[in-house]
């Protein structure tokens, strides 16, 4: 399976709550909801559908997850939701246990065994593995070379300073990019994969 990430990122590289102002406020983080006044439908919303429709599971960190599985189950009949709904998912957790949300089709993987059971993942025939948000998941994927394809969509706003999916352990990544696309809005959806250096 490929492992296929999709953002919503700011210029200065945050993807902190970019959906609402409650959904993540860690270190005192005040700008929820930034990618709204951004969000073209049919350029962002199409690269959204785009993803879906590849994808044979989702993945997620706790975080993510459980904002998603507060969402999305209560907007059935909607086919974006219902597809978000019936795909198979797969949450990587530690903590995660009884008593919180649920949604269908979902499988916890325990932190301490998640690179493990993603490597075995990956390397399984089937369609796209797709992760939305979950920056501490997305930094370690990227750290483990288990990345496929990163689908960026740069929103043209800066937020100095929040929560960013990029590894800071000074290694050098190289990345192609493979297109772009620019919404009404000034949106970009830029789509990269990696390049083995030589």
């Amino acid at each position: 399976m490929r492992i296929v990430i999709s953002e919503f990122i700011s210029l200065d590289g945050v993807v902190q709550a970019p959906g609402g102002p409650g959904e993540d406020t860690d270190g005192g983080f005040a700008h929820g909801g930034w990618s709204h006044p951004f969000f073209d439908p049919e350029v962002v919303g199409g690269a959204f559908d785009r993803a879906l429709a590849d994808a044979e599971a989702l993945l997620f960190g706790r975080r993510t997850w459980q904002t998603m599985a507060g969402a999305w189950p209560g907007r059935a009949g909607d086919p974006f939701a219902d597809r978000m709904n019936a795909i198979r998912k797969y949450v990587v957790s530690e903590t995660l246990g009884d008593g919180g949300p649920t949604w269908d089709n979902t499988t916890r993987i325990p932190g301490d065994k998640a690179v493990a059971r993603i490597r075995e993942l990956h390397d399984t025939d089937g369609g796209d593995l797709l992760v939305m948000g979950s920056p501490t998941l997305v930094r370690t994927l990227l750290r483990e070379g288990l990345v496929d394809e990163l689908r960026l969509m740069t929103m043209p706003v800066l937020l100095g300073g929040g929560k960013t999916i990029f590894p800071d352990d000074g290694v050098r990544r190289a990345l192609e990019l493979v297109s772009t696309v620019t919404g009404s809005t000034g949106v970009q959806v830029c789509t990269y994969r990696p390049v083995a250096e030589g």
